[in-house]
């Protein structure tokens, strides 16, 4: 097993300097302002009962949006979901605090506490963040990880991933032997102090009593052993552990946006953007875009396509035309340097201004801001057959914007197999992990991408 030095007081050490910061922007705030508000007689008593309760409330909140439970494989998107969900309830609590306190500091200072910590623990934690990224792409603070069993498609991506994305620290070790021997194996163990094993949960080619004493021999050896389902096998993802007094069951799972609540936020945040978006933006700016679409090539200003949707029930989804008139744009996908592509049509999808339109089917109720991209009926009617997950994203809208997108999962490149599943597996994490935070950073980074410019968009 890896012997690890520092890591276990790395987590100790972040929660001391997050109790530090909270206490000291508190009396930084109050000695500044005292001498405006002139508190007389200071109930000290009170406003250390004031500190401690918030800093209390921050490590139980943590509990629940897992502030430090950061694996390291987790990317800047998803840890600012988890940071800013985070924080502003934490900011939340601040600002009730002040409003039913007797704290007379807290009353009138309790806005600007709120502002500054947020401002602090964003920026302080971003930094913490990519330096940790930083150590990792230099070789430190690195994991031990080996692979075992035959290759799959799932083994491959994530040992594509591991191996592509220094950042996530893990240094793999290959298993130099064609034949599976305990002596061996655990002797390899012990030479590269491996921290994980990982093995696939189906058609690993090791029977099932090989498999048994690999388990036992991890657990002797305290090696984490991480199995990888496939893609194609959607059974996992379907169902939950929940526990019947000791009993573990497997029950069908129930995804965030099944709940109603979470449902009516959604689509009340969808109307408000879509329309802010149509009445200050595309006032303005669909005539230009028009106008460029015209005067570049012949044809239609708009392009609409059937699509599936919530369901698989098919729409139109509209876009602005960046192709010359074809008849194969429901039969061929676009591939890289297309030469249907018009000169203002590379602009358009570069900076993926050609979904703008989109915002009416939004409007409509037929998609959502942010959710996994519509494809083709065909290239859906496809996969559907090959990939056992693919049918989850039809459990949501579709969106203008998403998960996969906005990691640059997009494009026909590559194995195609291998990318789509990685992009399905993107937009099934997105299923089962929504929340409204999550959108607002998917949609910060797609504004981002529209301003920067998207290499892999074409």
């Amino acid at each position: 097993m890896q012997k690890l030095r520092f890591s276990k007081y790395f987590k100790g050490i972040v929660i001391l300097l997050d109790i530090f910061i909270i206490a000291f922007v508190f009396v930084f705030f109050f000695h500044l302002r005292n001498r405006e508000l002139q508190i007389q007689n200071v109930d000290w008593e009170q406003n250390g009962l004031s500190v401690l309760l918030l800093i209390f409330f921050w490590i139980l909140l943590s509990g629940r949006t897992k502030l430090y439970d950061i694996p390291r494989n987790l990317t800047y998107t998803l840890y600012l979901e988890r940071l800013i969900s985070h924080i502003l309830i934490f900011l939340f609590g601040i600002i009730l605090l002040g409003k039913v306190s007797n704290n007379i500091f807290l009353k009138y200072e309790r806005f600007g506490l709120a502002i500054s910590l947020f401002v602090i623990f964003f920026f302080l934690k971003s930094i913490i963040f990519f330096f940790l990224k930083f150590l990792r792409t230099k070789g430190l603070n690195f994991r031990n990880v080996m692979f075992l069993g035959s290759k799959t498609d799932a083994s491959e991506i994530l040992e594509n991933a591991l191996k592509e994305r220094r950042d996530y620290g893990f240094k793999i070790h290959p298993y130099p032997h064609s034949e599976i021997r305990n002596d061996e194996l655990t002797a390899f163990w012990s030479e590269n102090g491996i921290h994980t094993l990982y093995m696939p949960a189906h058609g690993s080619g090791i029977s099932s009593a090989q498999q048994n004493e690999i388990y036992r021999q991890a657990e002797i050896h305290k090696i984490k052993v991480a199995l990888i389902p496939e893609t194609d096998n959607n059974h996992y993802f379907n169902y939950e552990v929940m526990y019947i007094e000791t009993q573990p069951v497997l029950s069908p799972a129930k995804f965030p946006l099944d709940y109603f609540s979470n449902w009516l936020i959604k689509r009340i945040f969808d109307v408000l953007f879509s329309a802010f978006v149509l009445v200050f933006i595309a006032s303005w700016l669909f005539p230009i875009l028009a106008l460029l679409i015209k005067v570049n090539s012949k044809g239609p200003v708009f392009f609409k396509q059937k699509r599936y949707g919530y369901h698989d029930e098919v729409f139109y989804c509209y876009k602005f035309r960046t192709m010359v008139v074809n008849n194969e744009s429901a039969s061929k996908t676009t591939k890289e340097n297309d030469d249907r592509i018009t000169s203002i049509g590379k602009f358009l999808r570069k900076t993926s201004l050609d979904e703008m339109p989109q915002f009416i089917n939004v409007l409509f109720g037929e998609m959502s801001v942010v959710g996994p991209r519509p494809h083709m009926l065909l290239v859906d009617d496809f996969y559907k057959r090959k990939i056992g997950k693919y049918t989850i994203r039809s459990l949501v809208k579709p969106g203008i914007t998403g998960l996969a997108q906005v990691n640059g999962l997009r494009g026909d490149t590559g194995d195609m197999n291998v990318e789509m599943k990685k992009r399905i597996l993107a937009d099934a994490f997105y299923v089962k992990n929504w929340s409204p935070i999550l959108d607002l950073v998917i949609i910060v980074k797609t504004i981002y991408l529209v301003l920067a410019g998207d290499k892999k968009a074409y």
